[in-house]
């Protein structure tokens, strides 16, 4: 099984210069290096800055951005699933057969 490559239409970023996203335990998203934040119509959000933290428990007065209401609100949610997805599994496997190639 091969991976689709991006095309260029893509709104791709090159390899490795990718965002490194870290879900803080009870916490927000917290996103550094390159990327883009659209919303659900493509238009780009500003974020104005390079590093921002995205609100994950829904009480931000600010969202997309988080503002500190989680700590109020007592949100509870783990920094890592405690549980692969299987979707995660069956690109896993898949990327193995390629390699093994």
């Amino acid at each position: 099984m091969t991976r689709p490559q991006p095309g260029p239409d893509d709104d791709a970023l090159p390899a490795g210069e990718g965002a490194t996203i870290t879900p803080y335990r009870d916490g927000p998203l917290i996103v550094r290096g390159a990327f883009r934040l659209v919303d659900q119509d493509g238009n780009e959000i500003d974020p104005g800055r390079e590093t921002i933290a995205l609100c994950r428990c829904g009480k931000s007065g600010i969202k997309p951005f988080c503002d500190g209401s989680h700590k109020r609100a007592g949100f509870s949610a783990p920094s890592a699933p405690s549980r692969p997805r299987p979707a995660a599994r069956i690109l896993s496997d898949a990327r193995r057969e390629d390699d093994d190639r």
